[in-house]
């Protein structure tokens, strides 16, 4: 059978340009530069050291270690206090410490007893001097000379342990096993599939009959039956060869891998890895007007072979990637539409909880499609079954929340969450909708004009504005109203005054755009330091 071909172009051989890794560790690691060096025991001053040695350290030893330490029989809330690193770094609820921050330290909460759930010890409260000693030491600052990183518990997760497992270990090639019938086996893979056959007692099937393999080869390729004329114009090529049938089939793969069918078939495959969606689902399905830009994306890269690595980082960092014209550049915007579709509860009022919430997502569809693991589930703590700490979540997260989303839903009553769409180039050659027709333009003219009209109504009511514009949140037909004029403005603004409808996109933007020249260039110089540090820290389940 002929091999499908991935030709070497300039994209599929070539590394990911250096600065635009940079980039994409900036959100996660510009922190890093602020953050100074944590103190030590020399560069403590000495009223602090005394400060800590005499009120701090014997309370934690006397109260907290039994539960709360490397030698804790049974690990509670997951709070290491017997290190600087463990103490801020807290448990399954949060930093126990946080240098100059009272009410951020929910040690000091738990210790105070003003929390019915929180208080700690368990069973009796500390004395008020006691409290009052710890608040002092966090207003201090926490100094605090134990140095070294966190104990790992007895009962924890050993994430340097889990990273040894095979899966995350480089691939190595290996030899072909010896088979007992040697005529059999086509490729290198023939053998090992025949090598866990033989054993057992069991032989390959013979070869299917051409009407049974056109058949096979139709549906594997393009999902699609073939035609009954094809059916028998292949049988008789076949018969023709005398038994001898890889020509006639090699001829036939290479018709199915030509056609456009191929994309369809295969790309449907990823497009469900991708979750692809018209709308965004959740409590309000609101569409998605256009999602089917990186559904023709997805497709035409299967039907140009595009390389696998250079198929990933277009829909991972698009925007951020050399091109060589407009076209060009219009291709690689359409395809971050990989992270600017999926599920969003565009109902969400606290937008720090939706920006969170469309990150976590973005997370899990690249962990899971890419890696083939559930990193989302860091988000609240280490990973139980996988060498993946929350840090290392929120390093990830720090790269989505940097980026700008633009999926195209307008503001509307239980849409608190709009968003614009990417403009393509004017001279891109992308594929342009049909015009709206001059009958169908004039009616949504008209129906919004309509629903502004009742609008307007209520809002030059007298007796309205006296009552604070109550309709125009009670009134059902008000808010109708309010609905239509935004579906209609969003649809009026995506052409122009013909009908023709402009060049728009699903997809993201890097929010650093824009920013001040020398500030970008700190962060570049800074990143270039801590590269290889962002490598082992991102990178660290490969």
């Amino acid at each position: 059978m002929a091999n499908r071909k991935f030709p070497a172009t300039q994209h599929g051989s070539r590394s990911p340009n250096l600065k635009t890794i940079r980039w994409m560790f900036a959100g996660s690691f510009l922190a890093l530069a602020i953050s100074g060096s944590p103190a030590t025991a020399e560069s403590l001053a000495p009223d602090q050291l005394a400060f800590f040695e005499k009120k701090i350290r014997p309370v934690l030893s006397s109260k907290c270690y039994k539960c709360h330490s490397a030698e804790s029989e049974k690990l509670k809330g997951g709070l290491l206090v017997d290190s600087r690193e463990g103490i801020r770094a807290g448990g399954d609820t949060g930093h126990a410490v946080v240098p100059g921050d009272v009410a951020g330290s929910l040690l000091i909460k738990a210790i105070s007893w003003t929390d019915k759930e929180l208080q700690m010890p368990p069973k009796e409260q500390l004395p008020a001097e006691v409290v009052a000693d710890f608040q002092k030491w966090v207003k201090m600052g926490a100094p605090d000379p134990r140095e070294g990183k966190a104990p790992l518990a007895k009962h924890g997760i050993d994430l340097e342990k889990g990273r040894q497992h095979w899966a995350f270990q480089l691939p190595k090639k290996s030899a072909p096993p010896a088979v007992k019938n040697k005529s059999w086996p086509r490729t290198d893979l023939d053998k090992f599939v025949l090598a866990a056959m033989e054993p057992k007692g069991l032989k390959p099937v013979t070869d299917a009959d051409p009407a049974a393999l056109i058949r096979r080869l139709y549906f594997d390729i393009i999902g699609l039956p073939p035609a009954t004329e094809v059916v028998e114009g292949f049988v008789r090529d076949c018969n023709a060869a005398r038994g001898k049938t890889q020509a006639a089939i090699e001829k036939i793969v290479d018709q199915l891998l030509a056609s456009p069918q191929f994309g369809e078939k295969w790309g449907r495959h990823w497009l469900d890895v991708a979750r692809y969606a018209e709308s965004c689902g959740k409590e309000n399905n609101i569409i998605y007007p256009y999602a089917w830009r990186y559904r023709d994306y997805v497709i035409q890269a299967f039907n140009d072979d595009k390389p696998y690595d250079r198929f990933i980082k277009e829909q991972v960092a698009g925007d951020l990637l050399k091109y060589k014209d407009d076209t060009d550049r219009a291709d690689l915007q359409i395809a971050t539409g990989y992270l600017a579709i999926g599920p969003k509860s565009q109902n969400t009022r606290d937008k720090s909880q939706f920006t969170m919430d469309v990150a976590d997502e973005q997370i899990d569809t690249v962990t899971s499609g890419l890696m083939g693991m559930t990193v989302a589930c860091a988000r609240c703590h280490d990973h139980k079954f996988d060498p993946i700490p929350t840090k290392d979540y929120y390093a990830l997260a720090g790269i989505f929340i940097s980026t700008e989303n633009r999926y195209g839903t307008p503001l509307f009553v239980q849409n608190n969450n709009p968003s614009e769409l990417i403009a393509l180039p004017a001279n891109a050659r992308v594929t342009d909708p049909d015009p709206l027709p001059p009958v169908q333009l004039a009616l949504l003219k008209q129906t919004y004009e309509q629903a502004k009209r009742a609008r307007d109504a209520v809002l030059n009511d007298p007796k309205e504005q006296k009552n604070g514009y109550t309709r125009l949140t009670t009134d059902l037909s008000v808010i109708r109203s309010t609905i239509q004029i935004a579906i209609d403005e969003a649809m009026l603004d995506h052409m122009d005054e013909n009908g023709k409808q402009r060049k728009l996109a699903m997809g993201v933007k890097d929010r650093f755009y824009g920013r001040d020249a020398r500030v970008l260039q700190l962060i570049d110089n800074f990143l270039d330091r801590r590269l290889s540090l962002a490598a082992r820290r991102v990178g660290s389940c490969r």
